[in-house]
């Protein structure tokens, strides 16, 4: 499985790629608003690019069509490395349906159903962004969209790759990765709590003691 951290922080990305576990990184406007950085977007994404050596997925702010296209072709020419991040709408689906003709991936973000990641594979989606947090906040079971989408995916051949967002915690990572989804894209905090188990700090502790005996 792939980790790609959900943040527009560069600090924090240098510091998942210091540890050699990044392979992408996911930004929305709602993470560039958290950083300030609204206005030197463009300048951000083309930051984070040059830190993360994998897919950045930029997103649009746009909701019709033209807008979308525009916004993205400009977006698309930061980097090679960039992703055109499109809501699943309409309008979404035809600005995917655009770019992935022109070999400009896209990850459909906002997917909260398989109809919806079925439709956006269908369209040539790069990726669909399942939302499990999100579905599990309103008492619906994130993980079974995600075992939906493996089996349509695998029935069917499609090379979208499936990227689990809104990832809350460790477990999500674990239960994502035992489904067979390709990409965890997730907070800084919870990259941090995949290394933490309260016996390996025990265990660590003892050796120490031990070795410090006279």
């Amino acid at each position: 499985m792939k980790f790609f951290l959900d943040s527009a922080n560069l600090k924090e990305i240098k510091e998942a790629s210091d540890l050699g576990l990044l392979d992408g990184v996911t930004t929305n406007p709602s993470l560039v608003a958290k950083e300030n950085k609204q206005k030197d977007f463009k300048s951000t994404i083309k930051q984070i690019c040059k830190i993360a050596k994998g897919p950045v997925s930029a997103e649009v702010i746009s909701t019709d069509f033209e807008s979308m296209k525009k916004e993205a072709l400009i977006l698309s020419k930061i980097d090679k490395n960039v992703v055109i991040k499109l809501p699943m709408t309409i309008d979404g689906i035809k600005a995917t349906k655009f770019l992935s003709k022109k070999k400009i991936p896209v990850n459909v973000t906002l997917i909260f159903s398989a109809s919806q990641a079925l439709i956006a594979a269908k369209a040539g989606a790069a990726y669909v962004s399942p939302f499990v947090g999100r579905l599990d906040d309103i008492s619906s079971n994130g993980m079974n969209l995600i075992s939906e989408i493996s089996d349509i995916f695998i029935n069917y051949g499609f090379a979208t790759e499936i990227l689990v967002a809104s990832i809350r915690n460790p477990i999500h990572i674990v239960d994502s990765a035992r489904l067979g989804a390709d990409v965890a894209t997730l907070p800084f905090k919870v990259l941090l709590q995949l290394f933490k188990h309260p016996l390996t700090d025990i265990g660590l502790d003892n050796f120490l003691k031990d070795w410090n005996k006279k």
